[in-house]
């Protein structure tokens, strides 16, 4: 059986699909609440669901410096990949030893949503209801009041924040929220704080850069707003909770007062 990824890349497939290993947490989470049984192999960096370990699934090292010995004597029938958190070196070294490969390339909630219906049925599973649920609840929320402007670091030391054609502002894009270096020619650009468009709003999620209340808030004037990492930037299951938990925790961000700006 053969299908086609995110990248037009034929993927050539066995008649049953029955070990798969991902290499992408949010892919990881996607499959493991379809279809657990089906999960050989994972990322150190996919912790949800948190059970996954045991349920025997192998850890695999990291989205950019996975383990291809370990994955190759997995014997899985599909590896799943994105075009964003894996290398392409990596994975070729995937099809060099004879595994199947396939890359998703997500960047709009409903692209999200399309994109792992197909990934799920390439391993022979029918749609699952956190998809419908997921798609209903982003096409149902209700936008703020008024437009906000936001940054949204995701790591200092350097500063760094989300730049143009990203999942993460598509997200904040739905919430009617726009990304103030959503133009950048880059996606995730460096930045100083005090150097920064005009915005309303600091969105500060906790990876990969763990900011918390007492790191990262007193660097900005406008109010900012601690949230998931896992919310704003994973798609899959995390989606239906996303909708619910996400514009409650942006609009709490107006009544907490800026920071000290430095």
């Amino acid at each position: 059986m053969d299908v086609v990824d995110d990248q037009d890349r034929r993927v050539a497939l066995p008649d049953s699909v029955d070990r798969v290993v991902s290499l992408v947490p949010s892919l990881t989470e996607a499959l493991a609440v379809t279809a657990p049984g089906l999960l050989v192999g994972a990322t150190d960096w996919c912790t949800h669901p948190d059970d996954l370990d045991d349920h025997g699934v192998t850890r695999v090292r990291g989205t950019k410096n996975p383990d291809i010995e370990t994955i190759v004597a997995l014997r899985p029938d599909l590896v799943l990949a994105n075009a964003e958190e894996n290398k392409p070196e990596e994975l070729d070294k995937l099809r060099e030893a004879g595994l199947a490969v396939y890359v998703t390339d997500i960047r709009t909630v409903d692209g999200a949503l399309r994109s792992l219906e197909r990934v799920l049925a390439a391993c022979g599973l029918e749609r699952p209801a956190w998809i419908d649920g997921a798609r209903a609840a982003w096409d149902t929320l209700p936008l703020p009041d008024g437009p906000r402007r936001a940054v949204v670091p995701i790591w200092r030391k350097p500063w760094m924040a989300v730049g143009s054609d990203t999942f993460t502002g598509a997200v904040l894009a739905r919430l009617g929220i726009e990304n103030v270096l959503g133009d950048s020619p880059e996606r995730y650009p460096r930045f100083d704080p005090a150097d920064l468009p005009a915005h309303d709003l600091v969105v500060l999620p906790d990876e990969p850069y763990r900011f918390t209340a007492d790191d990262g808030p007193e660097s900005f004037a406008a109010p900012s707003a601690l949230v998931s990492g896992r919310l704003l930037t994973w798609y899959g299951p995390s989606l239906l909770e996303a909708a619910r938990v996400l514009p409650a925790a942006l609009a709490a961000a107006e009544t907490t007062g800026a920071g000290a700006a430095s």
